[in-house]
């Protein structure tokens, strides 16, 4: 078995790992971080999802560093891609045109920039990169974490690696078991957190958000590009869920927000479009016509849609072979759509099957045609010394109050509706508007383990608080804050939990998160009083 040591060790590659070691690295610190795929990037890059984000995003409410990673998305565009000049000099051209975000974009583009971020602190050796390594053991002393022993998943090698701080940016909160973290897992009951949207009951660890196996496609009319039909095709055929308006295999679809039936169509006419309401143009990830006539013939689209979303079982708080179980279903669900949009589905002119849609498996890396890990939306969370809560952030929970709660150990912000998908337990969609809310430091704080610290979606949040705590920028955010607390906390011999009772050290902190770090701690007045519908044109 191979040893290694570092200051600062983060678990899990994604989005808030990424941000959680750029913190660091800048405040000078020696940093490993691990990630169980080939890809660092998380959901918006082995998990294929173009990012979800706010309708202001373009001018204020993410970090500096998420600013430098949305510019040089689209810089890659303009450096090696063939756009029309029109296109180059728009500064916020979406590169797919999709109408889920102002930057729906290829998720190699994304991996490459990422890389190209780190890239001068791994020359210089300050950051080691170990990809391919998952996490199977961690040694406690007492309340604080000594090691973490990482499985090569390429030769079945393992490696132990010491640190001073430790930060869980896994999509699962997987280091919390392993090293007993108090923690939670699935959904609470309104006897515990007196949230109106939790469970009336008891609580039930298993109620977790659907997954969803995310893939990428083209269309050519004039080919036939179906593919093999999936072993568990009948099944999904023929499977309607008791909350669900039609067949999971359907046009038709329970709506978010009010539970109504949707029927939208992958085409509503041409793809060029700009004014369709169909799922091709929802999460697309490519726009040919933004390109030099020649260059590509077919948009790329990105299907994570409520067809393929996976609610039969959850993969947190269960025996690793149901886990893997239930991912396996998740990959057949969407390859059966896939299937059933290339064979089954009704057609605009009447006819049945879209055999020219082609599975693009190249855009995504995955050996399967299919993202290489599946979208996560919820993951373990620790029990924290605050727990954010409906009633902190929600407009109607929040009652005549105006805004979200006004944390003053803030060490960011965030928004997003409370937006859940259906889940293991059998409920529908719970999708409520909130206020455009701060991440307290609380809430990054395990009750009792002393060095080791939450970087991703595994924070201190609830089942429903987690809705909108879950996307893009706001996980960036999370890892950068949890990555720059251990930097400080190093820099200065200080301990996490003593900084939000000591106002000096937390006001000091809070200065280098703004100064340094470019971080935000608060909404500028005009906004934070807007919930984030009334500001968003594209309805996304």
């Amino acid at each position: 078995m191979n040893e290694n040591c570092t200051e600062i060790l983060i678990v899990g590659g994604g989005l808030g790992g990424v941000a959680a070691a750029l913190a660091a690295l800048r405040l000078g610190k020696r940093v490993i971080l691990t990630e169980e795929t080939d890809w660092l990037g998380g959901q918006m890059t082995a998990q294929g999802v173009p990012p979800d984000e706010h309708p202001w995003i373009e001018q204020t409410g993410c970090t500096a560093s998420y600013r430098r990673l949305r510019d040089g998305i689209r810089d890659y565009y303009r450096r090696y891609y063939p756009l029309k000049p029109e296109v180059s000099a728009n500064p916020t051209f979406n590169p797919g045109q999709g109408n889920v975000s102002f930057l729906c974009h290829e998720p190699r583009v994304s991996e490459a920039v990422i890389n190209s971020m780190l890239a001068p602190y791994r020359s210089g050796l300050q950051l080691q990169v170990l990809l391919n390594h998952r996490p199977v053991a961690v040694d406690m002393k007492g309340d604080k974490v000594q090691a973490v022993t990482l499985e090569n998943l390429l030769g079945r090698e393992k490696v132990t690696i010491q640190a001073d701080y430790i930060l869980d940016a896994t999509e699962l909160g997987e280091l919390l078991p392993l090293a007993g973290v108090e923690h939670v897992t699935g959904a609470e009951s309104q006897a515990q957190t007196g949230e109106p949207h939790a469970l009336p009951g008891a609580p039930d660890p298993l109620d977790q958000q659907a997954v969803t196996v995310c893939f990428a496609i083209d269309y050519d009319p004039n080919e036939d590009f179906t593919i093999p039909k999936p072993a568990e095709y009948d099944f999904w055929r023929a499977y309607r869920a008791d909350f669900w308006a039609d067949r999971l295999l359907s046009w038709t679809y329970t709506e978010p927000i009010d539970l109504s039936a949707v029927t939208r169509p992958v085409f509503d006419g041409p793809t060029e479009r700009p004014d369709a309401i169909d799922m091709w143009h929802y999460r697309r990830i490519l726009f040919s016509q933004h390109f030099l006539a020649g260059h590509y013939a077919s948009d790329i689209t990105l299907v994570n849609w409520p067809q393929n979303d996976y609610w039969l079982g959850p993969l947190a708080g269960v025996s690793p072979e149901a886990a893997a179980q239930n991912l396996e279903h998740a990959r057949q669900l969407s390859l059966s759509f896939l299937y059933w949009m290339q064979t089954e589905a009704p057609r605009l002119d009447g006819n049945y099957g879209y055999r020219g849609l082609r599975l693009r498996g190249d855009v995504l890396g995955g050996s399967n045609g299919l993202a290489k890990y599946p979208y996560i939306r919820e993951s373990r969370r620790i029990q924290a010394e605050f727990t954010v809560l409906e009633q902190h952030v929600a407009i109607t929970a929040r009652g005549s109050l105006q805004g979200a709660e006004a944390f003053p150990d803030s060490v960011g912000i965030g928004t997003y509706r409370i937006d859940l998908h259906p889940s293991s337990s059998g409920r529908n969609y719970i999708d409520i508007p909130s206020w455009p809310f701060q991440i307290p430091l609380g809430a990054l704080l395990p009750v009792r383990v002393e060095n080791l610290l939450p970087a991703s979606k595994n924070l201190g949040v609830t089942h429903i608080t987690n809705g909108c705590y879950r996307e893009h920028p706001t996980e960036w955010n999370i890892g950068e804050s949890a990555g720059a607390l251990a930097a400080y906390c190093l820099e200065y011999r200080a301990v996490p939990r003593q900084m939000r009772q000591d106002q000096v050290r937390l006001h000091d902190f809070q200065q280098l998160l703004t100064n340094k770090l470019g971080i935000q701690l608060a909404w500028p007045e005009e906004i934070h009083l807007t919930p984030r519908d009334k500001a968003n044109p594209l309805g996304f």
